[in-house]
């Protein structure tokens, strides 16, 4: 099969698009015939090394965490499924990746397709979804009546954060900066320009923060909160709790999924219904997989960066 796989760490020079052996399912798994994938920024790190020492990863390394396709065969012990089912999850972090035409997953991680989604809608939302999930609602238990300042709105993360906040009732505060009418289209309640106003001078006592963006951002964030509130942090380093100490608050790190399959089940649950919607920017063949990890790691993206596999 075709697939992007990296032989060592480095720059974007690493990625190649070869020829793989294609994956057989263990007892379990499934294995799925990829028709789209996206590109997250945690697939940069993985390129880069900076999660070596999470993931016992081992070279060479097929890269992508997205999956939308359809079941091309199923291990022992899987009975819940059948190929021809149309199905998206979370893949690539300690199997191998999704940038490719096949994927192995465990089955239990797997969720149906949303229907009113095509393949490209469908697989911008599994990471992402999984981060705002668990940082909104099993960090923060963000609820109705709340109010939550999300750094890099307009993000991948930021932009299912958004709306999974609005689904729960909360008033979301969202920062951009090229994209602010991107987050007006989302609803966002109040828009701030970071490049332009300090937010930080513009909102105050909100209940949670997420922060998708790290360094000073995160820094200046403390004093917005009010008393008893929580910086929720996606950065691969945890938020200061001596900080969080100092005023007052709590302080949450994404540093694990929610349960897979039942989150993503949810998830497709709320697109079907219309309170959540992914928006995919850019959509490219596999073969421009160079060019799509350019184009996240300038972070200027609205929603998604796709990638065409069938």
């Amino acid at each position: 099969m075709k697939a992007v796989r990296i032989h060592k760490y480095g720059g974007r020079d690493v990625l190649m698009v070869e020829d793989a052996p294609q994956p057989e399912p263990r007892p379990g798994e499934a294995l799925i015939r990829v028709h789209a994938s996206t590109v997250n920024l945690f697939d940069v790190a993985v390129r880069e090394g900076y999660l070596h020492v999470y993931f016992n990863y081992t070279f060479p390394l097929i890269l992508g965490t997205d999956v939308s396709g359809v079941i091309e065969q199923v291990g022992e012990g899987v009975d819940q499924w059948q190929p021809g089912d149309e199905v998206f999850t979370r893949a690539g972090v300690f199997l191998e990746g999704a940038h490719a035409e096949y994927v192995r997953v465990p089955a239990e991680n797997l969720a149906r397709k949303p229907q009113s989604l095509d393949h490209l809608h469908a697989a911008a939302l599994p990471h992402v979804s999984l981060v705002a999930w668990y940082a909104l609602v099993d960090l923060a238990d963000l609820r109705a009546g709340q109010t939550v300042l999300i750094h890099g709105a307009a993000g991948g993360v930021g932009h299912i954060a958004a709306q999974l906040a609005r689904q729960r009732g909360a008033k979301v505060i969202g920062t951009a900066s090229l994209n602010l009418p991107f987050l007006q289209e989302l609803g966002v309640d109040e828009s701030i320009d970071y490049s332009s106003v300090p937010f930080d001078e513009e909102v105050r006592d909100v209940d949670v923060v997420l922060d998708l963006v790290g360094g000073e951002t995160q820094e200046r964030s403390w004093k917005v909160l009010k008393p008893g509130g929580i910086l929720v942090t996606s950065q691969t380093i945890p938020a200061s709790q001596e900080s969080a100490d100092a005023h007052g608050v709590r302080a949450g790190h994404v540093n694990r999924n929610p349960p897979i399959g039942p989150t993503l089940t949810e998830l497709a649950r709320l697109v079907d219904a219309g309170q959540i919607q992914p928006h995919v920017s850019t959509v490219l063949p596999l073969d421009e997989i160079r060019q799509a990890h350019e184009l996240i790691e300038a972070r200027h993206t609205a929603g998604k960066i796709a990638l065409q596999v069938v």
